[in-house]
């Protein structure tokens, strides 16, 4: 059962809409040192942690666990640079592998921190933080990972994650790298799918029989990737609501030409 009231009787707004990216507000530092002590970590523990990923000495003159200790955690985490916070709380997170509760618990508690302050991002097993979209982004990516690996497309699986891993990476995000492996993905499904192992995915669009106008849609995409994810100009990095957009998109196409494939070869059967 819930230990809140809230989630036990229904009540609550929702996700509020992300707002916060790259950086770490105030509310995000403390919580992050409640919710390690909710976890059952005492402050000195939580002191050790945090120490390690800023290569700080820990006080000497502090002793007492309260309120000296805890306050020293308080003030290194209100101090960091806004990156930092995240690389602590994924330290935090895998201190507890062997105590599945807590780790589950602070895993929870800091992903509904994350969702309640409009914060875009998500603690995620086994990757750890990720780049949180919205909703639509969140079903498309984690849909087209279980396509892939339910159709034994596991190379285009990994495209996927790869451009989690880029669209996430901390303190600059790499989106032409997001755009490019979402794109790979796409090419990867296409080239299976169209028995054309060597034609890129600019030339195996007119193959896919992919409905009007949506070919002209995919053409294009495939025209901004080429753009904004391989042929890159000084000063034309994509925005994160642009790179969100992409991967978001090749994810939907990839599932659409997969299941589509499936309900040709069996009319009855859906993947």
């Amino acid at each position: 059962m819930s230990r809140y009231f809230s989630d036990r009787h229904g009540f609550g707004s929702g996700d509020a809409a992300i707002t916060v990216r790259e950086d770490a507000p105030p509310a995000l530092r403390y919580a992050l040192a409640e919710i390690a002590r909710r976890a059952g970590l005492s402050p000195s523990s939580i002191r050790s942690i945090v120490c390690g990923v800023l290569f700080e000495a820990p006080d000497p003159n502090n002793w007492s666990e309260y309120p000296n200790i805890w306050d020293e955690v308080v003030g290194l985490l209100d101090a960091c640079e806004w990156y930092k916070v995240y690389d602590i709380a994924e330290t935090i997170w895998r201190s507890l592998e062997y105590r599945d509760v807590e780790q589950e618990l602070f895993e929870a508690e800091l992903n509904r921190l994350f969702r309640e302050k409009g914060i875009g991002w998500e603690l995620k097993s086994p990757l750890g933080i990720v780049f949180r979209g919205d909703a639509n982004f969140t079903n498309a990516t984690e849909k087209a990972v279980v396509v892939f690996q339910k159709t034994g497309r596991e190379t285009a699986a990994a495209e996927i994650r790869e451009a989690l891993k880029d669209i996430s990476r901390r303190p600059v995000p790499d989106r032409t790298g997001a755009i490019q492996h979402a794109m790979a993905a796409v090419e990867c499904a296409s080239r299976d799918l169209s028995g054309e192992p060597n034609l890129t995915l600019g030339r195996l669009i007119p193959r896919l029989n992919v409905p009007r106008p949506l070919d002209t849609a995919l053409e294009k995409l495939w025209g901004y990737a080429s753009e904004n994810g391989r042929h890159i100009r000084e000063g034309t990095e994509p925005s994160a609501a642009e790179a969100e957009l992409v991967v978001s998109i090749a994810c939907a196409v990839s599932v659409f030409l997969i299941q589509r494939e499936a309900d040709i070869s069996t009319p009855d059967a859906r993947v």
